[in-house]
Formats: C-alpha cells, structure tokens, sequence
C-alpha cells in the first residue's frame, strides 16, 4: 500500500470550546486510538484531508505528532452537513504483525468478450473491502475481465488475492455482461449461422 506523511499536534484540550477554535483556526481535530494504549488526541491542518480524501486509493498514514510517528489508517470521518467540510477523523494504529481490514479500489483490466458480442456491460462494486497484514495489502485489486462473456459476472468470491481475504460478502457482482438485443452468445452460434 501507498503510503502518505501528514503532521499534528497534540490537543490539550478536548472540550467543545476547543474544538470549535481549532476550527476557526481551519486545523480539524482528530483521535487516534488501537495500539492498546490511552486515546491520541492531536489536530492537522484541514489541508492534509485534499491527500487522503479525493482519490481513490487507500493510503497508510504516518502521522508526525510532536516528534513521534504512528502508523494508521482513515477509521471513520465526519462532515458538514451543509459545506462538507471534514469536522472530525478517527485513526486506527496498525502494527505490521496484526492484520486490519481496509477498503481496496477494483482495477479492472482486459475487455471482456461478452461485451465484444454485443452485451452490455454492468459495474458493480468500486471498491471491495479486505483483510491483511499491511506487507500483503496491494494499492489496489486487479480484476480481468477478458473471459466474461454474455450473462456472466466476476463476484468477490472469484477473486484471488494472495495472503488477504475479501470481507466483502462473496455474492456482491464486480462486473457482469448483460445479454442486449442483437447479441450472440456464443461463438459456436456465429459459426452455425
């Protein structure tokens, strides 16, 4: 996985008051917490959020808090209601020892031959959700699509990553073909005709 190096600094203190200031001052405050230890408190610029937000991939977060690095991820994050801004994130503290569970973006590559009959082609997911430990965890899932044909789809079930197991439920639909009017099936049908 990619990873991302943002600083912060640690809160004081967590009141209403505070927080409202911190605010003010665009910084959003922030917790980290799962290493067994107390809850992190700290605040970072609304800035280090353009990074971490408006992509698609999954980063691994070392975070600079008065001199010391943690290694997190994105747990949860909270926005205005009306501006969107981001208003609160939590971090997870991950351990290269123990597996966590992420979100991964799908890859697709490959066209796939139901398509190239005249199917019609139908996305499902965009992203699938994994777990791992962090030296197994790809930047994202790459899926081949080239064998799908008419009336067939590519399920998280079918997929294949190595030392990371999908959490997603193996039913949900990656990508499918649809049958469309004037397609054919089969390749043995174009030969008779």
């Amino acid at each position: 996985m990619k990873t991302v190096s943002l600083s912060g600094s640690l809160r004081e203190n967590v009141g209403k008051k505070d927080t409202k200031a911190l605010r003010k001052a665009e910084m959003v405050p922030c917790v980290m917490y799962g290493s067994g230890e107390e809850q992190i408190h700290f605040a970072t610029s609304e800035k280090n959020f353009i990074k971490i937000l408006f992509t698609p991939e999954t980063y691994i977060i070392d975070f600079d808090i008065n001199g010391k690095v943690y290694k997190t991820i994105l747990q949860d994050i909270q926005y205005h209601p009306v501006t969107d801004k981001v208003l609160h994130a939590d971090f997870l503290i991950v351990k290269e020892d123990k597996p966590i569970t992420v979100v991964l973006p799908i890859a697709l590559e490959g066209s796939a031959a139901g398509v190239m009959r005249g199917g019609k082609p139908k996305l499902g997911i965009k992203k699938v959700k994994v777990c791992g430990l962090i030296k197994d965890l790809p930047d994202y899932v790459k899926v081949n699509i080239s064998n799908v044909n008419i009336n067939e789809a590519i399920k998280v079930k079918d997929l294949n990553i190595e030392n990371v197991t999908p959490v997603t439920p193996g039913y949900t639909v990656i990508f499918a073909v649809n049958m469309a009017r004037g397609a054919s099936v089969s390749t043995e049908e174009e030969a008779a005709e």
